[in-house]
């Protein structure tokens, strides 16, 4: 019998719920199913998170702290408030396509019939992605790269775009990959 720590348990349970949502079909996920994909019982996962909310805000806590420490990465090497938006792009990109189960959590899909707040928390982040755009858009404007009025309205066009790329990825079954193009539509929105 192997012994599993509390912390590597919980992290074995996020990893496990983050693969179930890569099913293209996106059925709705049960702690019975997770338990079994584990081979554990239901009481193990509720040792661990009191419900099965608290386990997607497990993911959607990694998902941020992973976005916004790239964002933050970008942001600090590259001081060019064009070229800062455009790396955001094409990382918030790249994110989903190598985590395609996290995808389903940022559109919401996997969120449908779960709590409520898990959507409004996952609104806020992307808000918060938003909010970071208009800060790039604002050095560029600084520099002259755009004009201030422009800011919110492309850092919204932003954010659309990226939702529209996630929201496409996910609903073509993981096969329409988010990076395809994009670099040469960044050249056109930017």
């Amino acid at each position: 019998m192997s012994i599993t720590k509390p912390g590597q348990r919980k992290l074995q349970i996020l990893q496990a719920l983050a693969g179930m949502l890569e099913n293209p079909k996106g059925e709705k996920i049960t702690t019975a199913a997770l338990a079994a994909k584990i081979d554990v019982s239901e009481a193990t996962l509720y040792r661990h998170f009191a419900s099965k909310a608290q386990m997607f805000e497990g993911l959607m806590e990694f998902i941020e702290s992973s976005i916004f420490g790239l964002i933050n990465q970008i942001t600090v090497q590259d001081k060019d408030g064009i070229s800062q938006a455009a790396n955001i792009t094409l990382m918030l990109l790249s994110f989903a396509e190598r985590n395609p189960g996290m995808t389903r959590v940022l559109i919401g899909d996997a969120l449908v019939n779960e709590d409520e707040r898990l959507q409004t928390q996952m609104n806020h982040l992307i808000d918060r992605i938003e909010l970071a755009y208009k800060q790039s858009l604002r050095q560029a404007a600084a520099l002259g790269q755009v004009p201030e009025v422009e800011v919110s309205a492309r850092a919204n066009l932003l954010v659309a775009f990226v939702m529209g790329r996630w929201h496409r990825y996910a609903k073509s079954g993981f096969k329409a990959l988010p990076t395809d193009g994009a670099q040469a539509q960044l050249n056109i929105l930017l």
